[in-house]
């Protein structure tokens, strides 16, 4: 494991020993878990932008032609 050292604003810091301290968790943690967290979600937005630019409406449509003709279950019905 590495060691990175970075400057943080003292309110983010401040917070930061706050939620920790509510998780139970070391501030290292949390940094740690919300940054696992941030890049998580950006490479899967990249992701959902690479498999959208491989997409058409024709490729939709085809692929919904498979989908079977049946009733809504009731739970599932707008009215």
């Amino acid at each position: 494991m590495s060691t990175l050292s970075v400057r943080l604003p003292e309110s983010l810091h401040k917070k930061a020993k706050e939620l920790a301290v509510l998780e139970h968790i070391s501030v290292n943690q949390l940094i740690s878990t919300a940054l696992a967290e941030k890049i998580s979600a950006l490479t899967t937005e990249e992701y959902l932008h690479q498999r959208a630019a491989r997409g058409s409406r024709e490729k939709f449509l085809k692929a919904l032609s498979r989908v079977k003709e049946v009733e809504p279950d009731e739970e599932d019905r707008l009215y």
